[in-house]
């Protein structure tokens, strides 16, 4: 690079003195492209003024006409150097922008490499490893206690599930059943108190009998006339 530069701007590779820098040689050749472009617009102006010079001449004044002709092909001639040159400036800023792109990105590399090898500086593999063991073995005591914790405490409190679950399907169906009761039996009404005076039994005597007696107290009452 430093010789391609050597050579656009006449410095040498081996000479006194640093070359310029990629954001100066860049900055010139892009002067340069300007100035040629203007060059461009100017002869392309000239070669249409004697183009109309030619035509207006024509047959009146061949002699007039040929000159503007012969200007015309100069200048034309001088726009096909211009284009040319144009291409190579163009090739040579491209190529100098990419190189400068280049570089500033293996600078950054080598930057972020210098930053990444001083912090791995302060480490040692040896005790990079021994810290990893360390926070295993502890994050396998923290969830050694975690199960700990979470178990049921109790002395003596070790029940038959299959039992407990047989007294609850029996408590179930007891309700259960004193729901269905209550919903489908009688409607019970209250009876009145019996009094609790006692009535005295009274003998109950027969219609015959009763005509008896009556005939006895009759008979009893004519004989005592």
């Amino acid at each position: 690079m430093s010789g391609l530069l050597g050579k656009l701007f006449g410095t040498s590779g081996k000479g006194g003195g640093k070359g310029p820098s990629p954001q100066e040689a860049i900055h010139r050749l892009r002067d340069t492209e300007e100035m040629l472009s203007k060059k461009q617009e100017f002869l392309e102006k000239k070669i249409e003024q004697e183009l109309a010079a030619a035509r207006k001449h024509g047959t009146k004044n061949k002699r007039a006409a040929l000159q503007a002709l012969k200007r015309k092909k100069r200048y034309e001639k001088q726009l096909a150097q211009i284009d040319g040159t144009l291409s190579t400036i163009e090739f040579q800023r491209e190529a100098l922008e990419n190189a400068n792109t280049n570089t500033e990105v293996l600078k950054n590399m080598g930057f972020a490499a210098k930053a990444m090898k001083a912090a791995h500086d302060n480490m040692d593999i040896d005790k990079v490893d021994e810290l990893m063991q360390d926070i295993a073995e502890q994050q396998e005591l923290a969830e050694e206690i975690s199960t700990a914790i979470s178990k049921p405490v109790g002395i003596g409190e070790e029940f038959d599930e299959d039992e407990l679950m047989a007294e609850l399907e029996e408590l179930e169906q007891e309700e259960l059943d004193k729901n269905l009761l209550e919903i489908s039996g009688p409607e019970t009404v209250p009876l009145p108190n019996v009094p609790s005076i006692s009535i005295p039994s009274k003998p109950v005597k027969k219609k015959e009998e009763e005509e008896d007696d009556d005939m006895k107290e009759l008979e009893a009452w004519a004989e005592n006339i």
